[in-house]
């Protein structure tokens, strides 16, 4: 059945891809104009009732993919990867070749429904893809690698927590707490919230997780490090015994190995990278903003198109 719908799908993408280049021929050609393609969706769905996906605002979007994809060797073999409204979110919302590339890879091989695919862009999954700093290349099984990748960001936006710049870690959780939804979402549609302060024991002595979620598609237990300030190595430390604690006394036979993020106010990312070299626990460093803007050294930190290419091959190749 699924290739069936695979067959069907590369049929309808070709038939859409054929229609865009006749539109943009005849533009060039003949100066066809709004009217024309608006009369010609009409014909269409005249000769056939009922017939779906021909409104002339539909017509012009397979102009649209034509010609930017057409002649781009990088995009245009992956035309028939996945569905046609897929790639218009995709059209729509990312303008650069790779950005485009990252995400009909990605919906490909992880299988991101529309509304996953839209809610994965709009949480920049491209950008922390690239700018990401963790361990799980060296520390996670082969077969979750990829996907936790994905699944942690490099910088989480706690707008909807309502804090002012002076506020202290406990006042941190506590917001996260009364704003869990929000939080979750901020993370993605897989993770869920097993507790704050969460309680671990050894040896007749408590020690507390600020928060441990769980990560439905990932199988494994998650727990998060708020900090207030600059990151500083020693968090590594404690966060690698939380990690030991969980997998030991918690974690369930059939589970993955729990995943560690430290969320700073700030980071160093040379620091950061020195502190992850030699751990063997899976960890990631990233930071928080309490406002929604980016700010433009953000942008300037990603890589170069050759290292985006070199890091999309993992994409390419599974």
């Amino acid at each position: 059945m699924v290739e069936i719908i695979h067959a069907v799908n590369k049929e309808m993408i070709a038939l859409y891809w054929e229609i865009g280049r006749r539109i943009t021929e005849q533009q060039k050609a003949l100066g066809w104009g709004r009217s024309v393609v608006e009369s010609l969706s009409e014909d269409i769905q005249k000769e056939f009732p009922g017939i779906q996906g021909f409104s002339a605002r539909n017509m012009w979007d397979m102009a649209r993919f034509y010609t930017e994809y057409q002649s781009n060797e990088i995009l245009q073999p992956l035309v028939a990867e996945i569905s046609w409204s897929k790639h218009i979110v995709i059209l729509t919302k990312c303008k650069q070749t790779q950005q485009r590339q990252f995400y009909i890879l990605a919906t490909k091989k992880y299988g991101w429904t529309k509304d996953v695919l839209i809610h994965k862009i709009e949480l920049k999954t491209y950008e922390s893809f690239l700018l990401g700093q963790t361990n799980f290349d060296t520390t996670l099984p082969e077969n979750i690698r990829n996907q936790a990748v994905l699944a942690v960001k490099d910088e989480y936006i706690l707008n909807f927590i309502g804090l002012n710049e002076g506020h202290s870690e406990y006042e941190l959780e506590q917001a996260v707490i009364q704003n869990i939804r929000a939080f979750l979402m901020e993370f993605g549609t897989d993770f869920s919230f097993i507790g704050n302060q969460f309680r671990l024991e050894v040896d007749g002595r408590e020690y507390f997780i600020d928060l441990l979620l769980y990560n439905r598609r990932l199988q494994a237990m998650i727990a998060v490090e708020l900090k207030i300030g600059e990151f500083k190595p020693e968090y590594k430390g404690k966060m690698e015994f939380y990690l030991n604690v969980l997998n030991e006394t918690v974690k369930l036979p059939h589970e993955n190995p729990a995943i560690g993020i430290i969320i700073c106010k700030s980071k160093n990312r040379t620091i950061v990278e020195y502190a992850l070299k030699t751990s063997t626990m899976p960890i990631g460093v990233a930071t928080y903003k309490l406002s929604p803007e980016l700010p433009d050294v953000y942008k300037e930190l990603l890589p170069t198109s050759e290292d985006i290419a070199k890091k999309l091959e993992v994409l390419i190749k599974e």
